[in-house]
Order: structure tokens, then C-alpha cells, then sequence
């Protein structure tokens, strides 16, 4: 039980939710998008949304500025989490747009916006969960998703809401959050998608 606690924390790592939430959309969308289009962005995007901040990572630990990819202290988590913001700021400037999909644009703003949340909590000593975050922004992407196409996704909600528990338990479990970080969590990742909702719901 320990083991699968622990994995379900790298299993379902914050780094992959933006893309996983790219590709509901795409796999949803019922608009005519080329292929060519979607592999393009897709492929941009895994590159600088997973590769670059894996890279940047690397770079922060062998400087000294990091110990631990768990980032267990509020100190560790200030550079990783600016270095974040850079990397979702140059996605909205150089792969998305509003004129092309506002879905994914406004998504990515509500991204920087719980990005920018946690790293002003990191700064007054706050450690909110960034895998909350993660995982129930796009939970709230998904369920604006639905309504905006008029399609049942009642089963991926259902999934998405056990996985949230059991990100919950496995960072309780490990003792690498309390409640109250896990709780703030969940709301920084929700409330910005919720209130971007309207600029294209």
C-alpha cells in the first residue's frame, strides 16, 4: 500500500496535467482542426510544459536551489514555481491564442493565474499542494469542457474525481501536506478556471 501511495504521486504529477487537459480537448473538440495543427501544438507544448521544466529542474538542483523533486520546503518551491510562470507566459505569447482556441488559451491563463496563487503563498511560508492544484484545475477544465460542447463525460468526471481523492490520501499519506494545504489546494486550482469560464463558455 505504501508503494502504490507513492506512485500515485509521480503517476499523476502536476507536470502532465496541462497536456493531458490538451488533449481532452482535442479529442473532444467537435471543430474541424488539421492534424498537422494539433500534432504541432501537441508536440510544443510537451516540450515546453514537461521537457523544459524536467531540464530547468536539473539545472536548479545541481545549483543548489532545490534538494528534492518533492520540493518540501516553501524556499524550494519560489524558483521552480517563477521559472513555471515563464514557461506558461511564453505558451500563451507563442503557441496559443484566443482567435485560435479560446478553450486552451483561457485555460492556460487560469494555469499562470493558480502558478502565481501558490507562488505568493510559497512566499509568506504557505505550502499550498501543487498537485491539488494540478489535478482539479483540470477537473474544472473538463467539466467546463462538457457543458460548452454539450457532450457526457460523466464517466472521465467520475475518474478524474477518484484520481483527486487518491492524490489526496497519497499526499497525506506521505505526510507531504496537511489537510489545510490540501484543501487550499483544491481551490486555487478551481476558482481561476471557474471564473475564466466566462470569457468563452
Amino acid at each position: 500500500m505504501d508503494k502504490l501511495l507513492k506512485s500515485i504521486s509521480y503517476i499523476f504529477h502536476p507536470l502532465i496535467m496541462p497536456i493531458l487537459g490538451v488533449l481532452f480537448y482535442f479529442s473532444k473538440s467537435p471543430r474541424y482542426i488539421p492534424i498537422e495543427i494539433i500534432q504541432a501544438k501537441v508536440i510544443s507544448l510537451f516540450i515546453l510544459t514537461i521537457l523544459l521544466p524536467v531540464l530547468l529542474y536539473f539545472l536548479l538542483k545541481t545549483i543548489g536551489l532545490v534538494n528534492s523533486i518533492n520540493l518540501e520546503t516553501t524556499k524550494e518551491r519560489t524558483y521552480p514555481l517563477i521559472l513555471n510562470g515563464i514557461v506558461v507566459l511564453i505558451v500563451l505569447q507563442r503557441i496559443l491564442t484566443p482567435s485560435q482556441s479560446a478553450e486552451l488559451y483561457f485555460f492556460f491563463v487560469g494555469i499562470l493565474i493558480s502558478n502565481m496563487a501558490c507562488l505568493l503563498l510559497a512566499i509568506m511560508k504557505f505550502k499550498a499542494s501543487i498537485h491539488m492544484i494540478a489535478i482539479s484545475g483540470v477537473t474544472m477544465f473538463f467539466i467546463a469542457l462538457s457543458i460548452h460542447f454539450s457532450i457526457n463525460i460523466n464517466g472521465t468526471l467520475a475518474l478524474m474525481v477518484i484520481i483527486m481523492g487518491a492524490i489526496a490520501t497519497s499526499r497525506l499519506h506521505l505526510k507531504a501536506h496537511s489537510y489545510v494545504e490540501l484543501i487550499i489546494g483544491l481551490f486555487i486550482g478551481i476558482i481561476p478556471q471557474l471564473i475564466l469560464v466566462t470569457y468563452w463558455l
